[in-house]
């Protein structure tokens, strides 16, 4: 299989987007125990910061991914960095077509997609002149196929596939790789609407810097991930027409 440029943990200098719990404290915490040099923390607001986060030995950065300025400071802040990953996400559950709030898709694609556009934008020059390293971008099944019942996420992480790879066609040059991340079910506040079974993220955090490590493209996570991404495969349309019933269901349920 081809792969791209490997980027180990130990010893790197990484900054995670969304790092106050779930997904992103995993990262900072596992990112920690591999042997990175330095782990910067973004948060939308230093000032709120989870015990958790703080227990931790990560530099808290002020890190709104959707504020252009704010990025641009994080950027000069973490000067040394050669690791982004962006984690920061939003699910606001509500529908796409016949939304409550009509203005949430246009959330969603702010944090879920310009707000990782805008972090590499100013991340890269950094890590190129660090002598190069990755980008990781934490996305969902909700990517892969039109998940109905997520209403605006769906797109927005779809964009966001799509983007890891035009990124990296861009960035190759100056030696840094991206990796995309296809997580299933997790254990955290966004699936807290889920029954069922849940990964652990820090299941998905290890699994995610290994794929950093071994320079993979796109990755699929976890058990949920792999098998979603293979019924989609054997039939695409049976698949998309049971993710849209969901959309009538009390209960959201993982597969055990």
């Amino acid at each position: 299989m081809s792969l791209g440029r490997r980027t180990p943990v130990a010893g790197s200098v990484m900054v995670v987007t969304g790092a106050n719990r779930g997904v992103g404290l995993a990262f900072v915490r596992e990112a920690l125990a591999q042997g990175a040099a330095t782990v910067y923390a973004g948060v939308r607001d230093p000032a709120d910061v989870t015990k958790e986060l703080r227990e931790t030995e990560a530099e808290i950065v002020a890190l709104d991914v959707t504020d252009r300025e704010v990025i641009r400071r994080a950027a000069e802040r973490c000067g040394d960095a050669t690791v982004l990953v962006n984690n920061a996400g939003l699910h606001a559950n509500d529908r796409l077509i016949m939304a409550k709030d009509p203005d949430a898709a246009r959330r969603e694609m702010e944090v879920n997609y310009f707000g990782p556009l805008e972090t590499i934008r100013a991340f890269a020059p950094v890590i190129a002149g660090n002598g190069g390293g990755a980008i990781v971008n934490v996305l969902s099944v909700a990517a892969i196929a039109p998940t109905a019942f997520m209403g605006g996420y769906s797109p927005a992480k779809g964009a966001a596939l799509y983007l890891g790879g035009i990124a990296r066609a861009e960035l190759t040059p100056l030696d840094i790789g991206v990796t995309s991340l296809i997580l299933g079910s997790v254990d955290t506040r966004m699936a807290a609407h889920v029954d069922g079974p849940k990964e652990d993220p820090a299941d998905i955090a290890r699994a995610g810097l290994k794929a950093m490590g071994r320079g993979e493209w796109t990755v699929d996570t976890d058990r949920m991930a792999r098998e979603s991404r293979a019924r989609q495969a054997m039939d695409p349309i049976r698949y998309e027409k049971a993710l849209g019933k969901l959309l009538f269901v009390d209960q959201i349920r993982a597969r055990p």
